[in-house]
This record gives structure tokens, C-alpha cells and sequence, in this order.
């Protein structure tokens, strides 16, 4: 299919209304004339029913979480409910205008505070901020407040370091070295997890703490998780809890018992809001007593039966996000709190690790895995031993049996890596159908290797240059 511009013809326009054409010449009012074009940029001209027919016949092109499974491994790409959608949507809170006063925005100013509190019940922390806008702008705000909480002792710059294990997510050492801090990477083990003796040697006064994914990469947990708590905090320095992953140990497991004095949400992972494409997130962040006192501002407070925004904090880092975040992913994930419960929230878990778990055991006979053993929410297959083809090639073929690929090359430290996340939301028999799709096309990798190489075959854009994509890609039409 073409480009919209193949469509319609000079005067065709999909809506035209007396006020809309009026709006328009008082928007081209407010443009100074010395940066309005020449002339008009060619737009498309396309009545109603092309536009329409364009944009439904792309949509069917597309992959998503409404048309089928989503195994990205670390991204926790689910189904949510749609009730959630429709909350979002209500006009009292879709069409609320964010410099109304406190006041006048009570409804939201409660459910940003019940939200809030629930959240730090689930982690088993003391306090906590809704700002950050995702799960890397809430690993940056962290490193801010852990930069702060040094500045504030006299100890930075001296306590410039921070510790990653090799097996962290992508953008845990990304968000410490924009703060200022340099990266020290930690060995995993052969059980995957972090080896204690190199923690040991790396722990100096030049530490300022540790970022651990929880579980790691790899979906393993990290089973002497309190030991490394205590390590750090006693060499002084602070603990990072990367909780992207916490749909593995939500309701059985707090945070805050754990050692953690900084843990992210992925509200847009863990709470029902659908992701990708950029957006949209929320990355609520709570902290222990130590890091409370720098928090972003304003906060919501309860005041008696009124809710009101609190500037008291004189020593904090400062808004780090317009207003209070992403309002409406926030309050997605209240809604899906409240309809889920204790137990509810505690069936998510259970699902997750069960479904991660069914696949592994189903899989590992035919991939190898690199690293053995129960695992948490997903599982990192490796591409190699299959003779001449490579992981990407196993991710295309995927595409020919309907399903989207897991994640690939990801993490570094497995080999042609296939990284698997089932999620808690699909049933047994897209398990089924999905290992089946990985066994035949392990067969084929042995038996018909040019199959792969040249996937995927059935879809609407055969296989891409992404190198070249990414490198030379092109932003505009002729």
C-alpha cells in the first residue's frame, strides 16, 4: 500500500467547518511573519472515507497486545484490561486541565494519594514520588536524589562511583553516568547471579552505591539479595532497586525488606497500561527515610478531609516532571489495584513465574540455556548450536508463525540471546502454540537453514537493512 499522499485529489478535505477554518487563522496569527514559509507545505488532500480506509488498513499491518502474544523478554508487554482504558478516559479526568487549582481538582489530587499510598505499601517503603514520566526517567531521578544525599554529607565527589552487575538492564548504567557517576560493572556468576567476592573488592569510600535489577536480566533472583544490602550500607553507600521486573515477586515479596533505600515502578509494565512505541509511562519512585527529605515537589498531602499540594521540603532536587507525571497512566494503575486486591495482586506473580517457568522447561530441551534452573518472570534461550543461522533469523521465522519475536542480543553476557517473557496473561494453549512455533523452526534451522535467512516471507514488509535504517534512515518525503 502507498503513502497517504497517494490518495485524494487538490480540494478534497476529510472534515471542513466554519469554526475550525476560523481557529486556524488565529493560530497562523500568533506565528511571526519572519518564521512563516514561503508557501504552504504540500499536506495531503483527502476526503473522509480515504483517510479513514488509509489509517484502518494500516492499523492492520501493525502487531500489538490486541492482536496476539508479545514474548519481549524485560519489557513485560501484557494485555491489561480495557475497563482501565475507559476510566482513563472519563471526561471529568481526560479534559481535567492541570493548572486548575487544588481546590478545584480534588478528585484527582485523591486519586494521585491513594495511588501513592498503595504503592509504598507495595513496595514496604516510607516515601515516594509519582513524578518520574517512565522506568529510565525514574532511574535518573534516583541517581539525582543519590548524588543530593552525598552532596548533603560532603561526600561527592568523593563517593563517584556506582556499581552495575553485568546482568542490570540496558539503561541502569546509562542514567548513573548522565548524573555524574562512574560505572563500575560486577561479574555474574555461573548461577547468573552477582559474585559477592567481586562486590567485596569493588566496595571502597569511593562507592556510592549499587543498582541491582530485581530479578536480573537473566529472570533470576538474586537469592542473597540482603547480604548485598548489607555490603553496601556498610561500606555507606545506598541501594538502587530496579523494579521493572516486579511482576515476579508482587505481593510476596516488599522491597524495603529487602534493603532498598531507591526502588522504581513501571506503572507501564506492572500496572495496565499498555506500552511501546515510546510511551506512554510512569516510573513512581519510592525511597527510605535516608532519601525522603529530597524528593521531587510539590507533593500531594492529605490535610483533615482536604488534599492539597506541599512545597515543605527545603532540601529537595526539584520538579523533575511537569505537574505530577503521567496522570492518566496513574490512574490506569490505580483502577487495576483497586480491582485486583491482596490475592489479586498476588495471582499476578504466580502467574508470571508459572507461565516462565511452563515455557522454560518446554524449551530448554530444544535451545540451549545458558542459565539453568527456576526462574522468575522470564528466561534467556540462547540462538546457538542450531547450525548456520543466527538469532535473528530465528526471530524472523517467528514473525511467519504469527507470533511477535522475543527480545534478541539481549543481555550481553548470553550469546546470541533469546530472551522470553510469557507475561501472567496468556493462557496455556498460546504457550502451547508458542513452543510448538520455536521447536519446528529449531528443526528447520538444522534441516532448511535458507528458510530462516530469508524470513519472514508472510508479512506485509519482507526482512529490513535495520542497520542501515538506523543509520542512514529517512526522516521526510521528497
Amino acid at each position: 500500500m502507498g503513502t497517504i499522499y497517494d490518495y485524494g485529489a487538490p480540494g478534497r478535505r476529510a472534515a471542513s467547518t466554519p469554526s475550525a477554518k476560523r481557529e486556524a487563522e488565529e493560530l497562523l496569527d500568533l506565528i511571526p511573519k519572519e518564521a512563516r514559509r514561503d508557501k504552504a507545505p504540500r499536506l495531503p488532500e483527502v476526503s473522509q472515507p480515504e483517510l479513514v480506509r488509509h489509517y484502518t488498513a494500516l492499523s492492520r499491518l501493525n502487531y500489538g497486545v490486541d492482536s496476539g502474544f508479545y514474548p519481549l523478554g524485560s519489557c513485560t508487554m501484557k494485555y491489561n484490561p480495557k475497563l482501565n482504558e475507559d476510566l482513563a478516559r472519563v471526561p471529568a479526568f481526560a479534559h481535567l486541565h492541570p493548572g486548575l487549582s487544588a481546590e478545584e481538582s480534588q478528585g484527582a489530587l485523591r486519586a494521585l494519594w491513594e495511588l501513592g499510598e498503595l504503592l509504598r505499601r507495595i513496595a514496604g517503603m516510607p516515601a515516594i514520588t509519582l513524578q518520574p514520566a517512565a522506568g529510565a526517567h525514574g532511574e535518573l531521578t534516583g541517581m539525582l536524589l543519590l548524588k543530593k544525599y552525598f552532596q548533603e554529607r560532603g561526600e561527592y565527589p568523593t563517593r563517584h562511583k556506582v556499581l552495575l552487575p553485568d546482568s542490570a538492564h540496558g539503561t541502569n548504567p546509562a542514567s548513573a553516568a548522565m548524573v555524574g557517576f562512574k560505572v563500575v560493572s560486577l561479574p555474574s556468576t555461573s548461577r547468573g547471579t552477582v559474585d559477592l567476592d567481586a562486590l567485596r573488592d569493588a566496595l571502597d569510600d569511593e562507592v556510592a552505591g549499587i543498582m541491582l535489577t530485581v530479578p536480573n536480566t537473566l529472570g533470576i533472583f538474586e537469592n542473597e539479595i540482603a547480604q548485598i544490602s548489607r555490603l553496601v550500607h556498610e561500606a555507606g553507600g545506598l541501594t538502587y532497586f530496579d523494579g521493572a521486573n516486579l511482576n515476579s515477586f508482587l505481593g510476596r515479596a516488599l522491597p524495603g525488606d529487602m534493603g532498598a533505600d531507591i526502588f522504581h515502578f513501571n506503572l507501564h509494565k506492572t500496572f495496565s497500561t499498555p506500552h511501546g512505541g515510546g510511551g506512554p509511562g510512569a516510573g513512581p519512585l519510592a525511597v527510605s527515610d535516608t532519601l525522603a527529605p529530597y524528593l521531587p515537589l510539590p507533593d500531594v498531602v492529605l490535610d483533615g478531609d482536604t488534599y492539597r499540594l506541599s512545597w515543605d521540603r527545603p532540601q529537595s532536587i526539584g520538579r523533575v516532571h511537569p505537574y505530577h507525571g503521567n496522570f492518566l497512566v496513574c490512574l490506569r494503575a490505580l483502577a487495576y489495584i483497586l480491582q485486583m486486591g491482596d490475592e489479586g495482586l498476588r495471582e499476578v506473580s504466580a502467574g508470571a513465574v508459572l507461565a516462565a517457568n511452563y515455557l522454560r522447561v518446554k524449551l530448554e530441551k530444544v535451545f540451549r540455556l545458558p542459565y539453568g534452573g527456576l526462574c522468575k518472570h522470564e528466561f534467556v534461550l540462547s540462538g546457538q548450536g542450531l547450525g548456520d543461522v543466527r538469532t535473528m533469523d530465528i526471530a524472523k521465522r517467528l514473525m511467519d508463525y504469527g507470533f511477535h519475536p522475543p527480545t534478541v542480543y539481549f543481555p550481553l553476557i548470553v550469546n546470541e540471546a533469546l530472551m522470553v517473557e510469557p507475561t501472567e496473561t496468556e493462557p496455556r494453549e498460546v504457550l502451547d502454540a508458542f513452543a510448538e512455533a520455536m521447536t519446528r523452526i529449531a528443526q528447520e534451522a538444522r534441516e532448511q537453514p535458507d528458510i530462516l535467512k530469508q524470513a519472514p516471507h508472510t508479512t506485509p514488509v519482507r526482512r529490513l537493512d535495520e542497520a542501515r535504517a538506523a543509520r542512514q534512515p529517512v526522516l521526510r518525503l521528497p
